[in-house]
């Protein structure tokens, strides 16, 4: 698979366990983040994630700002996205099981390394289980544009 990634100046030391991580699962990174300390603005990373995954290009996306909450509510702007803010493995394997997210959100200054990892490996091991919750997501796709 591909996955999207995206961070801001806040997740740059995570940058390269995000990047390890998802290579380790045998998939490929295709890197949209910052390279550097300076402040930028998060929607700047967030969207060309969001695009990606809506166009099909990448199959899952992972963004990483301070918090995680930027990073999920600008992705959450483009159509046809379901970005979820998780800081659990409950929440990320939630996040797919029931919600079908195509995009992880997480914050490099609230989660520890190994939370990062966990979410992100569980996260991409974790299948939409459909049935009652494709109802459901397909309720959420409805709303947009209300």
């Amino acid at each position: 698979m591909k996955i999207a990634t995206g961070n801001d100046h806040a997740a740059l030391e995570v940058r390269s366990l995000v990047t390890r991580v998802i290579r380790d699962l045998g998939h490929e990174a295709v890197d949209f983040g910052t390279t550097d300390d300076r402040s930028v603005d998060y929607p700047d990373f967030a969207l060309p994630v969001a695009l990606a995954v809506r166009k099909g290009d990448a199959d899952f996306g992972i963004l990483v700002c301070g918090t995680g909450i930027g990073m999920s509510m600008a992705a959450n702007k483009v159509g046809g996205i379901r970005a979820a803010l998780c800081h659990s493995e409950m929440t990320a394997r939630m996040a797919r099981q029931h919600n079908d997210a195509q995009i992880l959100c997480l914050g490099a200054r609230v989660l520890d390394a190994d939370t990062i990892e966990t979410c992100i490996r569980t996260f991409l091991t974790t299948d939409f289980e459909g049935g009652r919750h494709a109802r459901r997501v397909a309720k959420i796709m409805a709303m947009e544009g209300r």
